[in-house]
């Protein structure tokens, strides 16, 4: 079967469609991996074939109003981003939908698994009747009694928890039939038509059901499948100052932000580096690609190491807590290895992330990230880091996890 796999995204968004991709490959599906040009290396690296939706999008979330508006700003500068950001979103997303549209025209799949984040794969099963899966990394993307959308975190009500999905799907509809006309099809799909798609497509969640069970009120086609990683094999190998360092630490805390930036990089770190000073706390600090952690010029303290890219496989299983942005893979990597953890949430689904966790027990409830001050964190940090009753959760939480396998229902649903 010719199956295409299409995602927007950060790097995060990525890797579900990766490790689906890897398990279809071995059932000798032909894969393709459609996402933005920047992503091109990591469908390589995993062996797929791949189509560019071009580096618009990524540049555009790269640029300062992105950053600002994607949890790099606070108050007027996250405002002022997102509005600019509005304003020069059309040739990215008229690159990313063109795109969509001439690989599926293309590549002419029997199946298409995608992301939420993408609008012509809806249109393509409207005009072909052929099928396609949602995929979907975080919850809360479907109603759930006793939550709101994702996108509106909480428990309003059950009227008020409706109206968030039926809000959501109504923008997507709209969205979509914006693409439409940019497409200039006719004759032109109406919302309704829109929208029974937006609800009748089947839809595979890959989080965990460790920390997300697969709520009682959904309906067949909605299923939670587990969260996968790619199989790729770790060739790393730690320096020579960070061997030492673990040599010298037997409890050590990890803290990321993994690709999100913030208004206020120096202060935050700042912020963290006198409470773990203070407290002699051992620490490895990564400061990734956001620019959300920067290390002070000239730093040096035996409590405290700085690294860059450092993979999270082979760090966390020897980590005693670790404090984050709240990611979907993030969270699952570090309670999979067993891990207390805390999450410093900056947008969207990482504050639904940040209840799951402390609800989970496997950490306290963090803040997000413009309250970050030493006398916000302090607090929670010694809690995450003193508190036994976090790791213990963490670490039954972790083979719970452990236990989960759904290689085969995940092939059965989709071949099915």
């Amino acid at each position: 079967m010719k199956i295409l796999l299409v995602s927007v995204g950060t790097r995060g968004d990525m890797e579900p469609f990766l490790a689906l991709g890897e398990l279809l490959k071995a059932k000798k599906h032909e894969v393709t991996c459609a996402f933005p040009e920047q992503f091109q290396n990591l469908a390589e690296q995993s062996g797929l074939a791949f189509a560019s939706l071009g580096k618009k999008f990524i540049e555009l979330l790269n640029s300062e109003a992105g950053q600002a508006a994607m949890g790099g700003g606070s108050g007027w500068k996250k405002a002022k981003g997102a509005i600019k950001m509005a304003l020069d979103q059309k040739p990215a997303n008229q690159e990313l939908l063109f795109r969509q549209r001439d690989h599926h025209e293309a590549i002419d799949p029997d199946l298409v698994l995608y992301s939420g984040k993408t609008v012509y794969t809806t249109l393509w099963q409207l005009k072909t009747s052929k099928k396609a899966i949602l995929i979907n990394p975080v919850p809360y993307m479907h109603y759930a009694e006793g939550h709101a959308h994702m996108a509106f975190n909480g428990n309003y009500g059950t009227l008020i928890n409706r109206f968030t999905f039926a809000l959501t799907d109504f923008g997507l509809a709209v969205n979509i039939l914006m693409s439409q006309r940019w497409l200039k099809w006719k004759p032109k799909f109406s919302r309704r038509q829109i929208l029974r798609v937006i609800r009748q497509t089947p839809c595979i969640y890959t989080v965990s059901p460790t920390l997300f069970p697969r709520p009682q009120n959904f309906p067949a086609p909605l299923q939670v499948l587990g969260h996968r990683e790619r199989s790729l094999p770790s060739t790393w190998q730690p320096d020579e100052s960070l061997s030492a360092f673990l040599a010298r630490h037997s409890k050590v805390l990890f803290v990321t932000f993994g690709s999100m930036a913030n208004a206020n990089p120096v202060k935050n770190t700042q912020a963290l580096l006198d409470i773990l000073e203070r407290n002699q706390i051992a620490a490895i600090i990564n400061t990734a690609d956001g620019g959300g952690l920067v290390p002070p010029a000239g730093f040096q303290s035996d409590y405290v190491h700085f690294v860059r890219r450092i993979p999270y496989d082979w760090v966390f299983p020897r980590m005693h807590a670790v404090i984050h942005h709240g990611g979907s893979g993030t969270t699952h990597m570090a309670v999979k290895h067993g891990c207390a953890s805390m999450a410093i949430p900056h947008i969207l689904d990482q504050f639904v992330w940040n209840d799951i966790q402390a609800n989970l027990g496997v950490g306290p409830k963090g803040i997000k990230i413009n309250k970050l001050s030493t006398r916000t964190l302090e607090p929670r940090l010694l809690d995450l880091w003193k508190n036994p009753a976090y790791k213990q959760k963490a670490e039954e939480a972790a083979k719970q996890m452990a236990k989960e396998d759904f290689a085969e229902e995940l092939i059965g649903g989709i071949e099915s």
